[in-house]
């Protein structure tokens, strides 16, 4: 039977810090593109496009610092964290439906944001973050 190395992160706060660093990367995949169309394509509206890219941006540098404190055992991440995978699946049950429904995409932001939720509320993920700053 092998053990954890004392002070190791449980791997469920693992998979919670990797899980947010992957929403975190695409977030800034998103920023970049959005970048991107802004300078090769001429929005419809301006400030438009701006605001969308104020939106992600700040929530680029925030999912990035929640990831960081989950990678580091920080209490503080949880709260967060739990409202940002809420939104995402706010968002998922808004591509499963409608005429632009798109299910694959749905799926994609649903299973992980139900996994982290999860994992926030497992005793060993709640113990590992508990006053820790």
């Amino acid at each position: 039977m092998s053990h954890a190395p004392r002070g190791a992160p449980p791997i469920g706060l693992r998979v919670v810090a990797t899980l947010l660093w992957a929403e975190a990367l695409l977030l800034w995949a998103a920023v970049a593109w959005l970048i991107f169309e802004f300078l090769t394509s001429t929005p419809s509206s301006v400030p438009g496009a701006l605001v969308i890219l104020a939106i992600v941006l700040i929530a680029s540098i925030g999912v990035s610092l929640v990831a960081a404190g989950a990678a580091r055992g920080r209490s503080w991440m949880r709260s967060p964290a739990v409202v940002w995978q809420l939104m995402q699946i706010a968002v998922a049950v808004g591509c499963f439906q409608g005429l632009y429904a798109r299910a694959d995409l749905g799926w994609l932001l649903l299973i992980p944001s139900v996994l982290v939720l999860v994992l926030l509320f497992t005793p060993k993920v709640i113990d590992a973050t508990r006053n820790s700053g």
